[in-house]
């Protein structure tokens, strides 16, 4: 059987290979120069990075067995993470549940009530009691009014935007099995898988298995439209027409719509329900360090970022020639003046609050910047949000959908990726 794969990011990708070793025809179309998506690399000090900051999780069983498949096991690295919090002026150390305990910021009963809040989510297993709730809500009343203010409401700001107060709290619970899963038993600490060389010979290998099964693997090849008669899928619009037996578009849902604009009403309407934020990711090439934390997540609602995370300060900067990697992330709508502003005007919008949390920091440090945006990289995830979920199986028959508005209760990520172009692979094969 004939199948195209719109899109080579990883759920592409792994749809793509799971086809491929069934003895399908895959022909895999992707509009970059790249493949990867959002895990997708660029040459820097003499090797691959990824364009937003990765890591992995102990628990990611998931894409852990398609490394372990493709033989890349021995590539894999767990390290000790650092994770922070900027509170009014001051970093602090947010990652044992000691840390939780000497976070000052929280008076002692309040930070007890936290963490007890913490262990109990970490524990709970039936998230669909928690969907009909919205985080803010639900945190403010079990963890407390200020716990929530200066923990738990940046994140939800941090991902979400104006939304954040609509956020179900069964995506914050999905946030919390994710680290618990990933701690040390010995030490408490969380661990986090970092592939040597970046996670590009994870996608070159997924090519790399598609391509071994006779399957081809397009870049620079957009589709311009899913061809569609008589209610049945035929083939695909990309410079050449296609004919196929099934297509599999696992772009986001906007994007889809444009290239099926004959989508029924009802199921069209559905995937226009679901909106997204973009991000914004400023990656710099520094001399010196900004702090000592890997993952510093900003609680200041006044600063232009939400997320400082410094990839050396993971990976030791040795790799890179001795330069210094940092990533500030930030999530906005389309109609946010940063959405179009350059990488030299985000770097002197950010340049005093980078000083807020170095005071030494100095814009000379700055050797290199490149600026990412991508406007799908957050489903916005509101209460009820099961019933919403769109089918794999689209109305046109032999048309299927595969992207991260079908990721939940889980938080969009490379293991989840993996598993729904599993899912969608075994349904395809039926």
């Amino acid at each position: 059987m004939s199948i195209g794969i719109i899109g080579g990011g990883v759920t592409g990708l792994t749809v793509g290979y799971e086809l491929a070793k069934k003895g399908h025809q895959i022909v895999l179309f992707e509009g970059q120069p790249y493949l990867g998506g959002q895990a997708s690399t660029f040459e820097i000090e003499g090797t691959r990075l990824e364009r937003y900051y990765h890591h992995i999780f102990t628990g990611d069983e998931d894409m852990m067995r398609l490394i372990g498949e493709l033989g890349l096991t021995d590539r894999m690295q767990w390290l000790a993470s650092k994770v922070g919090f900027f509170y009014e002026g001051k970093t602090y150390d947010f990652v044992t549940p000691f840390d939780l305990l000497r976070f000052e910021p929280l008076s002692l009963l309040q930070r007890v009530r936290a963490g007890l809040v913490t262990l109990y989510l970490q524990r709970f297993g039936d998230w669909r009691t928690l969907e009909g709730f919205t985080a803010q809500g639900w945190m403010r009343r079990y963890a407390g009014q200020e716990a929530h203010e200066v923990i738990f409401a940046p994140l939800l700001r941090a991902k979400f935007g104006e939304y954040a107060d609509q956020v179900t709290m069964a995506w914050l619970w999905s946030k919390f099995k994710d680290r618990v899963g990933s701690r040390s038993r010995t030490m408490a600490r969380e661990l986090l898988g970092y592939m040597e060389g970046s996670f590009q010979p994870f996608i070159d290998a997924l090519a790399d298995g598609i391509r071994a099964q006779g399957g081809e693997v397009l870049t620079d090849a957009p589709v311009e439209r899913v061809i569609v008669e008589g209610g049945r899928v035929k083939g695909v619009q990309a410079g050449d027409t296609w004919p196929l037996d099934k297509v599999i578009a696992t772009v986001p849902s906007f994007v889809f719509l444009d290239i099926v604009p004959d989508l029924p009403a009802d199921y069209a309407d559905q995937l226009r329900e679901v909106r997204y934020q973009t991000s914004l990711c400023l990656v710099l090439k520094m001399t010196h360090s900004l702090s000592r934390i890997y993952w510093l997540n900003i609680s200041d609602p006044t600063f232009p970022f939400v997320g400082a995370i410094e990839h050396t300060n993971l990976i030791p900067s040795e790799k890179y020639n001795g330069k210094h990697i940092l990533y500030l992330s930030d999530y906005v709508a389309k109609s946010d003046p940063l959405y179009s502003a350059s990488a030299e005007e985000l770097m002197m919008h950010y340049l005093p609050s980078l000083r807020q949390i170095n005071s030494d920091f100095d814009v000379d440090w700055v050797e290199d910047s490149w600026l990412f945006r991508e406007d799908a990289a957050q489903p916005i995830i509101t209460c009820g949000y099961s019933r919403r979920i769109p089918s794999y199986e689209t109305p046109v028959e032999d048309l299927y959908l595969a992207n991260t508005t079908q990721i939940y209760p889980q938080d969009r990520g490379m293991n989840y990726s993996v598993r729904l172009g599993r899912v969608v692979g075994e349904l395809v094969d039926q």
